[in-house]
């Protein structure tokens, strides 16, 4: 009889883990998923991405607001899986992630112990980094910490966006997990303690501070916090376009021409139905872009509709 495994996930990165298992004849015998939210204008409930896969599939699902909850400690005995993998949830109590025989075991989207947290991917190119990875690894107290299991090396390119990235690393990291339990269950792997070099590089959560665009740093740092939150959640700028202030602006896709300049910065320019921003180190094409209350479109279809005056600028 094939080992038990309990799953916990929840965005589409889960689920297309999730799948590549089911797909490689692990026996999953239950999804532990997030709680049901209630979304948009009619306040419907919304499901997340692995209900939905385990709904379609008819695999038994959980939703405990409170993981140490006796009910779902309850249900973990019932169940009694030999082993859990985690994909993409959040933090799990001592009594949840110690409780199958084989422990826990994370699959993370960077080369512990760098950029640990809940934003790996973007980080890794809005810091420019050459190379990222993912890892598996066993859960123990701490977020990210445990014991290494395997771990797979990735090369960043010059053009990578969070979403081609994104691409890189599912497909590196289902098969990473699928040969991580494998070994794991049969007592091939030895989990190795994780060492850092130097200072350890964080992944935190994305918010509105810190995907907002900094005018005064270079143009090849703006142009990676444009390529790291694209396609989402999109770097932003407020913009004034004559008397309107604190106008706001998602750049979603840009190009960098980087030359010696004297002219004023952080000023639009129109060259060509293209739509540029002047910097101190040459110009920021702006190749998508989303202005609040509008739909996301190219700079040509932007200009077509609006008109950006004279010493329009971005701050």
């Amino acid at each position: 009889m094939k080992e038990p495994i309990l799953f916990y996930g929840s965005p589409d990165f889960a689920v297309e883990c999730l799948d590549h298992l089911i797909k490689s004849n692990f026996n999953i015998i239950g999804v532990v998923t997030a709680v049901d939210k209630k979304s948009g204008r009619g306040q419907k409930l919304k499901f997340s991405p692995v209900k939905q896969f385990a709904l379609h599939h008819q695999i038994p699902i959980f939703q405990p607001s409170n993981l140490k909850s006796p009910e779902f400690q309850s249900s973990l005995e019932k169940l009694n899986p030999t082993l859990h993998v985690v994909v993409a949830f959040r933090m799990l109590p001592k009594s949840v992630w110690n409780f199958p025989d084989k422990g826990t075991i994370n699959l993370h989207s960077s080369l512990l112990p760098d950029y640990r947290g809940a934003a790996p991917i973007h980080w890794v190119i809005i810091n420019g980094e050459r190379y990222t990875g993912v890892s598996t690894f066993i859960i123990d107290e701490k977020i990210d910490t445990g014991k290494i299991l395997r771990q797979k090396k990735i090369e960043i390119s010059t053009k990578e966006t969070f979403g081609s990235l994104y691409e890189k690393l599912l497909n590196e990291g289902k098969v990473l997990l699928e040969q991580t339990i494998k070994g794991h269950l049969a007592n091939q792997l030895k989990a190795k303690a994780q060492k850092s070099i130097g200072i350890t590089k964080k992944a935190p959560k994305l918010n509105p501070e810190n995907t907002r665009i900094d005018w005064t740093k270079s143009l090849k740092d703006i142009q990676q916090l444009i390529r790291g939150l694209d396609p989402i959640p999109g770097a932003w700028t407020y913009f004034e376009n004559g008397r309107q202030k604190n106008l706001r602006m998602k750049i979603l896709k840009a190009e960098t021409r980087i030359f010696e300049t004297d002219h004023r910065p952080n000023v639009f320019k129109i060259e060509k139905q293209r739509l540029l921003i002047t910097h101190r180190d040459g110009l920021l094409e702006c190749i998508q872009i989303q202005i609040q209350g509008k739909k996301a479109m190219d700079s040509r279809s932007l200009l077509n509709g609006y008109r950006f005056l004279d010493h329009s600028k971005v701050n």
